[in-house]
């Protein structure tokens, strides 16, 4: 595994709309591992394929320590609820703002076997789909803050 660059605010390829994995081979293997490795490194909860500056559909998330999420493609397909509550970003250091997002989200994707499936989640499980998904479609947290502050 390799820690990877993390891309920072300012940085085009955080703006651009990723393309979706048609086929998972070993190097989008790797790159899950890698993720996983990076956003551990960085003490993050979640990190995006755009944020190690790699323009396909694939997010991780870990916000219980040992249970990494991988999304492959995902899809949000329901929320319910509302939250506000403060966010941070690995490629936004230093900064955190105020942002709206559904209470409980559930989303579809591929797995790394290639399976699709369903995943609810709640709280701070359902800001990270929202918030890392947003990263898929070349959208920054910021983009939605009401405010912002500094760390």
């Amino acid at each position: 595994m390799a820690k990877l660059q993390i891309r920072k605010i300012g940085d085009d390829v955080l703006r651009k709309v990723c393309r979706p994995v048609e086929e998972i081979t070993p190097r989008i293997l790797t790159l899950l591992d890698d993720m996983t490795e990076t956003m551990r490194a960085a003490d993050g909860v979640g990190l995006a394929a755009p944020q190690v500056g790699i323009l396909r559909r694939i997010v991780v998330i870990e916000v219980e320590e040992g249970n990494v999420i991988e999304l492959i493609n995902p899809k949000i397909i329901a929320t319910a609820g509302e939250q506000v509550g403060a966010e941070g970003c690995l490629s936004v250091p230093g900064r955190r703002g105020t942002v709206k997002r559904p209470k409980h989200v559930t989303v579809r994707a591929t797995n790394r076997r290639g399976e699709v499936f369903e995943m609810s989640g709640s709280d701070l499980l359902a800001r990270a789909f929202c918030h890392e998904i947003d990263h898929l479609d070349g959208k920054l947290y910021v983009d939605r803050a009401t405010r912002m502050e500094e760390d």
